[in-house]
């Protein structure tokens, strides 16, 4: 009784964050009776205070691939490091044929990016930057591109204690 009590608890603590439904992608599977469809979904989890997760969920109903991509999501949290509301310095992250490339921008400019890095820098709370998807359109690409890129994200200090 104790470990359902904590289960739920967890998923209380889990409830405050914001959650993206980037792409849900249909496939179909042609057997002897017909088509089979089954679906994938791509998910983004935020804390909106620089925790980020994406998750990738496969079912054969949409709202099974979005919960599945939602649980995936929360265990693939990261922490971002950020400035303010917007990002340290320019960046560019690669996945497979997606490439992104993030710069700060100042307060008050908003997201000015299109795709799906626009979800991720929700999620993780930022809401000045200027970005450019190149490459693929594939948003799943986009979405782990644009991850790639704000996991190489370094603050003035980390930098600093690197170099000397």
């Amino acid at each position: 009784m104790a470990l359902n009590r904590d289960k739920r608890n967890d998923r209380d603590a889990q409830d405050d964050l914001d959650e993206h439904t980037v792409f849900i992608n249909r496939c179909a599977k042609t057997v002897k009776g017909g088509r089979r469809m089954s679906f994938s979904a791509v998910i983004v989890v935020g804390d909106k205070e620089g925790k980020v997760g994406v998750g990738f969920g496969k079912a054969n109903e949409v709202s099974d691939a979005i919960r599945k991509g939602g649980e995936a999501a929360r265990k693939d949290m990261r922490k971002i490091t950020l400035r303010g509301t917007s990002i340290p310095h320019d960046v560019e992250g690669v996945c497979d044929g997606g490439r992104v490339l993030l710069k700060p921008a100042p307060d008050g400019t908003g997201l000015i990016v299109g795709g799906g890095m626009r979800p991720v820098l929700e999620a993780v709370g930022i809401r000045d930057a200027v970005g450019k998807s190149l490459g693929s359109k594939n948003r799943l690409n986009v979405v782990k591109a644009t991850m790639n890129a704000l996991m190489k994200l370094r603050s003035a200090e980390e930098i600093a204690a690197v170099r000397a």
